[in-house]
């Protein structure tokens, strides 16, 4: 008997959840990458995938090697495609260790490779885009981590002021008068690996529009395993489920002796249909494709009857 070919590598995880595209591979202990095109941003590379060479930012929720292993090849690609240098963000407590790695590459391949590093505190911010930031807090696992929210800051005027000519509103502001009101809208948090907490209750994690979140542990009888390692278990998402006010909350790092089918079934039996159904898991391409699939027949139809209107 010839010996069997190699496995083929595991397709990557897509959803699109409107406005936003949540697509990468994330299976516990081997790879996490997961990229937001519209923001320009991955979150961890443990895996570069060609799909996660175009963000420019990578950022690293901590330094274990399923979520950082790919790091310095990504780093590589982008030079080599002439995409420009990638930006790496990471926790300001393992700054030094990133780029203590990044120099040992560097020292082997006999060549620099160019690369931002940003270290981030908890309290800081960096701005991604117009009016778009990211801001990250604080986690508990094993090492080292943080999540990451990304919120959009917007203003608004005053409801006092509406009505009121724009040579008057002109005259407020070169005043120095304030005219707006500001407020955030956050849009997408994610968690990277860790244990339930305070942290998952922040609002500009409970209030994003997309929950990027993990869960390792769906066995009833492997609550325990969870907390030593540190990780979600099944039991901790249906509680935050109730409270949390995302519209989509995204499941990734199941590990491979757990069926998705079966996940959700359990996610389901402790969670309830109904909040259940806002929940994706990101390596569950069937599913996903389906739903996909419903995503573009409902816009060809949309764009029929506009057509049809004309």
């Amino acid at each position: 008997m010839i010996p069997r070919p190699p496995p083929r590598e595991g397709s990557l995880g897509f959803l699109y959840l409107p406005p936003f595209r949540v697509q990468g591979y994330s299976v516990a202990g081997e790879a996490t990458a997961i990229s937001i095109p519209e923001m320009d941003i991955c979150f961890d590379m443990g895996k570069p995938y060609r799909a996660h060479l175009a963000p420019k930012y990578c950022v690293l929720s901590h330094g274990h090697m399923d979520h950082i292993g790919g790091l310095a090849y990504w780093c590589s690609q982008r030079n080599f495609q002439g995409m420009g240098p990638g930006t790496i963000v990471c926790d300001k407590r393992i700054e030094s260790d990133v780029r203590a790695m990044m120099d040992g590459f560097q020292s082997l391949e006999r060549q620099k490779t160019p690369y931002e590093l940003i270290a981030l505190d908890e309290g800081d911010e960096l701005q991604i885009k117009n009016n778009i930031y990211l801001r990250p807090f604080p986690t508990e696992h094993t090492c080292p981590s943080s999540g990451y929210t990304i919120v959009e800051k917007r203003t608004k005027l005053k409801p006092e002021l509406n009505g009121l000519p724009q040579e008057k509103i002109k005259e407020l502001r070169q005043r120095g008068e304030e005219i707006v009101n500001h407020f955030e809208v956050p849009l997408i948090a994610y968690t990277g690996d860790t244990l339930p907490g305070p942290h998952l209750l922040r609002e500009d994690v409970m209030n994003a529009q997309i929950i990027i979140t993990e869960c390792t542990f769906f066995d009833k009888d492997h609550e325990q395993r969870a907390k030593v390692g540190m990780h979600m278990h099944v039991n901790d998402i249906a509680e935050w489920l109730k409270v949390a006010q995302c519209e989509h909350m995204v499941i990734c790092h199941v590990s491979r002796r757990t069926h998705l089918g079966q996940a959700r079934k359990a996610l389901t039996q402790v969670a309830g249909k109904e909040l259940t159904q806002k929940v994706h898991f990101l390596m569950d391409h069937r599913s996903n494709r389906d739903r996909y699939e419903v995503q573009a027949e409902e816009a060809q139809r949309m764009e029929e009857e506009l057509a049809s209107r004309d």
